[in-house]
């Protein structure tokens, strides 16, 4: 079984494990001053900072690479189909969004700062999201 969340040799964090029959989480994780909590298993991933919303998808994904720098979110996104993910990002506020170089045009955050994107994901194929502010 992989690590339900770890850090890469870049700097960037990784988590969920969409293969995962049941639901499985790890609390406490500290990385860059902040502390992650992940819940990950076939049906969902959901990863909080600090306590706070930051990721969740359903289905579940695997994520690798995920960088916040700047105006900009990015990471790299593995599952199994369809899959809807919702990001906590600033309130009311306007997002470019590619996904693997395609770009999906600008969305708004809500004024709980929730952006929902849609992705086809696919087993060993990971998808790159570039999401940045506009």
């Amino acid at each position: 079984m992989a690590e339900l969340i770890r850090t890469a040799k870049d700097g960037s964090l990784g988590f969920g494990d969409y293969t995962l029959p049941e639901k499985s989480k790890l609390s406490d994780f500290e990385f860059k001053g902040d502390v992650y909590k992940v819940k990950t298993f076939k049906e969902m991933t959901k990863l909080e900072k600090n306590e706070m919303f930051v990721y969740e998808s359903e289905p579940g994904t695997s994520v690798e690479g995920l960088k916040c720098e700047g105006n900009t979110v990015s990471f790299k996104v593995e599952g199994d189909g369809d899959t809807q993910i919702t990001l906590g990002l600033e309130d009311d506020t306007e997002y470019k969004v590619s996904v693997n170089g395609t770009d999906f045009g600008k969305m708004a955050t809500n004024m709980g700062g929730k952006l929902i994107i849609a992705v086809e994901l696919c087993p060993g194929k990971a998808q790159e999201v570039v999401i940045e502010r506009v």
